[in-house]
Parts: structure tokens; sequence; C-alpha cells
């Protein structure tokens, strides 16, 4: 999966708690309309009823219960980028300028910290964690 995918559910998710929900909903709907116009209506009423989901669970302290919508909306957004990677863009726009700003700024550091890219060239190495990381290297020969 595309770790953008899970980035934008994450903010999706934690979004859903927040006073900016309003415009984060209707960004995601917008990006819905324009890729899968067919969905957006019923995508607009599953993510009402999401969001009363998520804050039950914040109520309730049920962070299994909003990891789960996690989940539900990563999958779902994971399969319009398998149907079409070039909305990849789209995707990361709408978490970086919607999703993300409409959380606490606690949140946002985490969503920051989703997403991670390298790119090794030639003899070049690279090592990325989202937490503490050891690695041991064996010397040249």
């Amino acid at each position: 999966m595309d770790p953008i995918s899970l980035a934008a559910a994450s903010a999706l998710v934690g979004a859903m708690a927040t006073d900016g929900w309003q415009q984060a909903r209707a960004a995601t709907v917008a990006l819905w309309h324009r890729v899968r116009p067919e969905q957006d209506e019923a995508i607009a009423t599953e993510l009402r009823t999401a969001r009363s989901t998520a804050l039950t669970a914040r109520e309730r302290g049920e962070t299994d219960r909003e990891q789960a919508l996690v989940s539900s909306w990563r999958l779902r957004l994971q399969d319009l980028l398998d149907r079409d990677p070039a909305l990849v863009g789209d995707l990361r726009r709408l978490v970086d300028e919607q999703l993300t700003p409409a959380l606490p700024e606690a949140e946002q550091a985490r969503i920051h910290t989703l997403v991670q890219k390298a790119r090794a060239t030639d003899h070049s190495q690279v090592s990325q964690s989202g937490g503490d990381m050891t690695t041991h290297q064996a010397p040249r020969l």
C-alpha cells in the first residue's frame, strides 16, 4: 500500500473530531466527485456516519475503534490510487492543504512522520525510521 493512503486516512479520521471537519469533509467529497462521481453521495453519507463513530470512540477512549476507521478509509483511498496511480498528487494535496491543517499541532506532526521518502543512487544507502533505530554495518573489505 502507498504510504500516502495511510497518512490521508489518519488525517481524515483525526479531522473528524475537529472544528475544521466540514472543510475537510467537503474537500474529501470533492476529490471523490472528480474521480468517482458515481460514489460521491455514498462517500458523503459514509463520512457522516464515520464522524459519529470517531467522536464516540474518542469520547470513550476506544483507540482500537478509531484505528479500525483509519484502516477502513485507508483501504478506500488505496483503492482510488490502485485504479489511478496519478491521483497520488491529488491525495497528497488533500492531506497537506485540507486534512492536516484541520488537526491539532500534535496530530499534524504525527501525520508528517507517516510519509517518508528516500532515494538511493549508485552505491549510496538509505536508512529511515519512524522511531528509534539501531543499525550495524559490516566493515568494507
